[in-house]
């Protein structure tokens, strides 16, 4: 018993020693532990109120917006991040006015290499309130093309259509242009050029292009596909099929198949798609 005692005394004054003083508090061993434990319990906390709050709004409301439920989520989860890290600086014993102490060791630490990290974190935010970009999203920036699948605090993952996953940091949608196909609407606009040779009937290359646009089941009726005589090329007649789809993901197949139908019904038209010719002149001495 007296053992047990002794370890327990021995125990209690490793757990209690000052390890450093931080804003005239004393910090030991167990505070740290302890500020870790709360820091660790919010951050699972933080998730489960994610996920909560997500399933509430989408159970009370079909009204909001996908990206807009998100950053509910997002926030709420930060909140509770938030009230973890001040309990965490209580059992420190550190107050709120002793956080400029504090304070001031981030502005170092920032100085001398995490000013990525603060700007990343706060162009986060800024995503999360404005919304340029929500999760979803078709966009296109700095090289990156794909559909947005997660905004997380330092960066946004993106899923190719490849099926790999860029993750991409967040001030690059702030200080890059950005292409969102998503931003005003589900609806894109898609085109195929082709050229028929000279002497082909226009107008029946016209209705043929759009009756191949109008079996297509994923183009959409309303706005109606139209067909654009762009030029008189050097070996043949430029037109431009241009249509509407609302399945931006799948834009590529939906190109594709159109070509297919328009080589089709092409040859059963007897209209030529000619390949570029040149004629050369040899003069003889």
């Amino acid at each position: 018993m007296d053992q047990l005692k002794e370890i327990l005394v021995a125990l209690k004054s490793v757990l209690g020693a000052e390890l450093f003083e931080l804003g005239g508090n004393k910090i030991s061993l167990l505070s740290l532990l302890m500020a870790l434990l709360i820091l660790v319990i919010c951050y699972r906390v933080s998730k489960l109120a994610e996920g909560f709050v997500g399933k509430q709004l989408r159970k009370l409301t079909t009204d909001l917006k996908p990206g807009l439920i998100t950053t509910f989520e997002k926030f709420s989860g930060y909140a509770v991040l938030v009230i973890g890290f001040l309990m965490a600086l209580d059992t420190l014993g550190i107050s709120l006015s002793s956080l400029a102490a504090v304070s001031a060791v981030f502005m170092v630490g920032i100085g001398f290499g995490l000013q990525n990290i603060a700007q990343n974190f706060i162009s986060g935010l800024i995503l999360l309130l404005e919304r340029p970009v929500t999760e979803g999203d078709l966009i296109r920036v700095d090289g990156v093309e794909g559909r947005v699948i997660d905004i997380r605090a330092r960066a946004t993952v993106v899923q190719t259509r490849d099926d790999v996953a860029i993750i991409v940091p967040n001030s690059k949608f702030i200080s890059d242009n950005v292409v969102n196909d998503h931003h005003l609407g589900p609806k894109i606009r898609v085109g195929v050029n082709v050229g028929v040779a000279y002497g082909s009937d226009v107008e029946r290359v016209k209705d043929l292009l759009i009756h191949a646009a109008r079996n297509h089941q994923k183009i959409l009726k309303y706005p109606e596909p139209d067909v654009l005589f762009e030029n008189f090329g050097d070996s043949s007649l430029d037109f431009k099929l241009v249509c509407w789809t609302d399945k931006q993901w799948e834009k590529d197949k939906i190109t594709s198949d159109l070509r297919f139908a328009i080589d089709k019904t092409f040859r059963e038209n007897d209209i030529t798609i000619p390949f570029p010719q040149r004629d050369v002149h040899l003069i003889g001495k």
